[in-house]
């Protein structure tokens, strides 16, 4: 429990940072400022520009999070398995980075659908105009969710790692492995309560069917 593991926690920690602020300034920053240009048709080809330069770095930052999230439950897996609580939070935060990845994917995808579209007359980069080509304008309105979807699952993402990091503290760490001790103890008096009951039950039908 002592150990430090200075290198997975930074690793974990910069990764995470750098996808959370690079898609909130993203959608904030890069989609804004090209949302912001007279010439309607260079609007998507200025966001499409900035974010083909952000894939590279966000790649490497999120591939910096899952070795560094991975090493990290490999090395707490005896306290996932003797604290009460650890594992639903472990379990719950996979699900949140499984789906960010998922969602971040796709977003990718769809950048390089517009990114191919080339100039189209559009209102912003994620909003069509009267002009914009049904295909592009639909990949624009699948963006506009996408783009604030991404910040806000790695955003919960952060709040589950401080969550975490509570969970690590001496008296929780304590607190959740007498939780986990007894839970088990538990657990055989509940079955033989249970057979108990179904034993009182079956002689109480026995008893009615004889009379």
């Amino acid at each position: 429990m002592s150990e430090r593991h200075t290198a997975l926690r930074s690793m974990h920690d910069l990764g995470l940072a750098a996808w959370f602020g690079g898609s909130l300034m993203g959608a904030f920053g890069v989609n804004g400022a090209a949302a912001q240009m007279n010439d309607s048709t260079q609007r998507l080809p200025m966001a499409s520009a900035g974010w083909a330069r952000w894939t590279p770095v966000n790649a490497a930052a999120i591939g910096a999070h899952l070795a560094g999230a991975v090493g990290e439950l490999v090395t707490e897996s005896p306290r996932v398995a003797a604290q009460a609580g650890v594992a639903r939070a472990s379990t719950l935060k996979t699900a949140l980075t499984v789906g960010a990845l998922a969602v971040t994917g796709y977003s990718r995808l769809l950048g390089m659908k517009l990114e191919k579209a080339g100039g189209p007359a559009v209102e912003g980069v994620t909003e069509p105009n009267s002009h914009t080509p049904s295909n592009v304008a639909s990949c624009q309105r699948q963006m506009r969710m996408l783009q604030w979807a991404i910040p806000a699952m790695t955003g919960a993402l952060i709040v589950m790692t401080a969550y975490m990091g509570e969970q690590q503290k001496p008296g929780e760490v304590f607190r959740g492995m007498l939780g986990r001790v007894g839970g088990m103890r538990k657990a055989p008096k509940g079955m033989g309560a249970l057979m108990a009951m179904n034993a009182t039950r079956q002689k109480r039908m026995a008893k009615s069917g004889r009379c």
